[in-house]
């Protein structure tokens, strides 16, 4: 037997365990066979990982690609090339857009440039609004992969349902088998310290984090408990940023709440003291925390509490960060920043320095989130028979990064000049290579596929 592609000589990790000089043969877009590259099939074509670890496809669920109406910050081929180059092999895409994705039709528009543009796999998660609560059936049949609450007032400024249209929005997505993931900060309690830091002339950047305190989190994934408790709908949090906060999922989850959550790399590696530090360039929401919450927090997703991780990939332009000045006004500046080339190095920083396992790693970015959002095993796993989604990784590679070096199309970071131990050199989806080190991102513009979450 002769198969399309094997990857060779490698350590493949999975979160059970590594099996060293390993690799996967590949046929038909699948996983033919995982084992020892000594019983491998023979290929037309191989990568050698030449001692690297051989991973399953990294799944990102938390990106802000900016298609449609804000393509001047990104759109699905920039966005995906960095996911590409960044070993992630499948993206959810998030609907604050231009229009907001709430409705089948333009939900079915933003998976149609996806078909045209995108280099890896991809799908969508469409907003549940005040005017669009009835449409969760809709969307659900239309293919949407969760759905997205934002509770708070953020990029995009997209009106929250109110409680009780969220309630019935709830119902309809537990009768119809779909995740609500929410934008977990409290709206009145954000607003309020906003409007009173705006009047008393505060304006420093770490300004515009005193005003989305903990404790409008809290409140939001604490209401998000009761009402999924309420419905029976199994819920998420996204970003979570603080380790307290993680208190009000496990008790949700003790009164059998299906509760998943997130963590993004920026909150578990850097505090508010990078506030201080790079100003507006950091500004996200929500904010960065203090050390003794970004502790926490880590902890949590070493623990597994928290169980998975999302980039928050958010570019914008340097004039919508105002890097011309980035300890200036901050309520002139906008929230986000890119972080899909990021991601990875993060948590295998992580990794190197002790915190996490390989094997939890590997959990964590890829079967968790694949997991959470009813793609797994398809993604998430290099299970035989399976999409051939494979990840390579140097894991002790130390570097800098430079953000000139990435692919998207804007590239604002508090991630440039950062230190690094670990990095992807491969990226394969559906047996296809879309990045290899020295090559650099060599997939095509279309070839990405729509996820079909199992319902």
């Amino acid at each position: 037997m002769t198969v399309d592609l094997a990857i060779l000589n490698g350590t493949v990790v999975t979160p059970t365990g590594r099996t060293p000089d390993a690799g996967v043969a590949v046929e038909d877009g699948r996983i033919a066979a995982v084992g020892r590259t000594d019983r491998l099939p023979d290929a037309e074509r191989t990568l050698d990982a030449d001692g690297d670890l051989v991973v399953p496809g990294l799944v990102d669920p938390h990106v802000h690609n900016r298609t449609p109406g804000l393509e001047h910050k990104g759109d699905w081929t920039s966005e995906t090339r960095a996911a590409a180059a960044g070993g992630v092999t499948s993206v959810v895409a998030m609907p604050n857009v231009e229009p907001v994705v709430d409705d089948p039709e333009r939900l079915e528009r933003t998976l149609r440039l996806g078909d045209e543009g995108a280099l890896v796999d991809f799908g969508v998660h469409a907003a549940v609004t005040g005017d669009g609560y009835d449409r969760v059936p809709a969307l659900a049949e239309a293919g949407t992969v969760g759905l997205k609450v934002f509770l708070g007032t953020t990029v995009g400024e997209v009106p929250p349902p109110d409680d009780g249209q969220l309630l019935d929005a709830m119902r309809d997505a537990a009768d119809a088998g779909v995740r609500v993931g929410f934008h977990e900060e409290d709206a009145a309690v954000v607003d309020h310290e906003t409007a009173k830091a705006r009047t008393a002339g505060r304006s420093r950047p770490l300004d515009h984090a005193r005003a989305r305190p903990v404790v409008a989190e809290r409140e939001a994934i604490a209401r998000v408990g009761l009402f999924a408790a309420e419905t029976d709908c199994p819920v998420h949090a996204f970003h979570v940023s603080a380790g307290s906060a993680v208190d009000e999922l496990v008790r949700a989850r003790e009164r059998g709440v299906d509760f998943t959550a997130e963590a993004t790399p920026h909150h578990l590696r850097f505090t508010e003291a990078t506030l201080r530090e790079r100003g507006n360039v950091a500004r996200v929401n929500p904010p960065l925390r203090p050390r003794e919450e970004r502790d926490d927090l880590l902890g949590a997703l070493a623990a597994g509490t928290v169980g998975c991780v999302g980039s928050d990939h958010a570019p914008h332009t340097d004039a919508e960060k105002g890097l011309d000045d980035p300890h200036g006004d901050t309520w002139a500046s906008t929230s986000g920043f890119v972080g899909l080339e990021t991601a990875a190095p993060t948590l295998l920083t992580l990794v190197a320095e002790g915190p996490l396992t390989l094997e939890a790693w590997v959990d964590r970015q890829a079967r968790t989130p694949a997991r959470t959002w009813g793609l797994y095993p398809e993604k998430g796993s290099l299970r035989v028979g399976t999409h051939a989604d494979v990840t390579v990784i140097d894991p002790d590679r130390e570097w800098t990064l430079s953000r000139d070096r990435l692919h998207s199309k804007n590239t604002v970071t508090p991630f440039d000049g950062e230190r690094f131990v670990g990095r992807p050199t491969a990226t394969v989806v559906r047996g296809d290579v879309v990045y290899r080190e020295g090559d650099g991102v060599v997939g095509t513009p279309g070839d990405g596929r729509r996820l079909v979450p199992d319902r």
